[in-house]
């Protein structure tokens, strides 16, 4: 059975797509400053605030969500246990 390729298959697609990707990066970084933001405090209205801002929120998102998978984390079988215990024999 031949594998059906798909659009990021190909390296240059995927290098056309970080470049866009990149570009449109850079060009929201540019004229961030030229935007005027009605924020509610004066911290918001710095240029690139909510960049960093989400960048720090998604970082710290994945250190949390580190920590909460020790706490919540469950045995590989746990599912089966449980079902083993349910079923009559």
């Amino acid at each position: 059975m031949k594998k059906e390729l798909t659009l990021f298959d190909n390296p240059k697609n995927v290098k056309r797509f970080l470049f866009i990707f990149y570009g449109c990066l850079i060009a929201l970084l540019c004229i961030d400053p030229f935007i005027h933001k009605h924020g509610e405090f004066p911290w918001e209205e710095a240029p690139e605030f909510f960049a960093a801002y989400g960048f720090v929120s998604c970082v710290l998102l994945i250190f949390v969500a580190k920590i909460l998978r020790r706490w919540v984390k469950r045995d590989e079988d746990y599912y089966e246990k449980q079902t083993k215990s349910i079923q009559p024999e």
